[in-house]
């Protein structure tokens, strides 16, 4: 038959050993204590990013052969989801060592999780101002540069160009015309149809008939002329 009591009492004086300042015992029936777990300091680590809390850990009466009670509390640099997983993940890993000693595991493996959660949200803050140069150069580098050219682009600016030119030309031919007072000479350069006009005039005198009153020279020999003296 297991004797739960004296495994029990066997482990805390192993932790005792292993864990001399961040060990609190609160009871002894049942083994009520709590554990400091932080996360690891490297030459890499951000103290801004380090984060800790204690985990309450309480034998049940079967324990090693039934997981302890677990609960993480007075968390440091952690938010409720961060305490929700972690504590989710502690129950894993206790279902995973059954019927052993396994609070100097678990620890450990809290231990490692806080370590790797310290290291991706550092590696996160480093990454999103890596991108946000990233963009800002980009940016700089497009108003730099301005629009690249294709010839599609191309085409589509010349034929715009070329139409607004020629606008651009017509309106100042209409303005010069109209602003600018032409000699006759010039009109008569200007207007070829002007070039026939005579010839058109004498075109229509010959062919009309002109009509003489004959009546109007009958009296002329009753008229007292003077003959011109030679």
């Amino acid at each position: 038959m297991t004797d739960y009591k004296e495994e029990q009492k066997n482990e805390i004086e192993a932790l005792e050993a292993i864990y001399p300042e961040e060990l609190t015992i609160e009871s002894t029936d049942p083994y009520v204590f709590s554990l400091a777990v932080a996360s690891q300091d490297t030459n890499d680590t951000d103290e801004a990013f380090a984060c800790a809390c204690l985990v309450q850990f309480t034998y049940v009466e079967n324990y090693p052969d039934e997981p302890p009670l677990m609960e993480i509390i007075d968390p440091e640099n952690l938010d409720d989801a961060d305490v929700e997983s972690l504590t989710q993940y502690l129950n894993e890993q206790a279902q995973e060592n059954i019927g052993m000693a396994m609070v100097f595991t678990l620890v450990s493996a809290l231990q490692e999780r806080l370590t790797t959660n310290v290291e991706d949200a550092q590696r996160k803050v480093v990454e999103d101002k890596e991108r946000e140069q990233r963009v800002l150069e980009e940016i700089e580098r497009k108003r730099f540069e301005g629009t690249r050219v294709t010839v599609e682009s191309f085409m589509s600016w010349k034929q715009k160009f070329d139409a607004e030119m020629a606008e651009l030309k017509k309106s100042k031919t209409d303005v010069e015309v109209t602003s600018k007072k032409l000699t006759g000479y010039e009109l008569f350069m200007r207007d070829s149809s002007m070039n026939d006009s005579d010839v058109q005039f004498l075109q229509s005198a010959d062919a009309d008939t002109v009509e003489v009153d004959e009546s109007l020279f009958q009296d002329m020999d009753d008229l007292d002329l003077d003959e011109d003296v030679g």
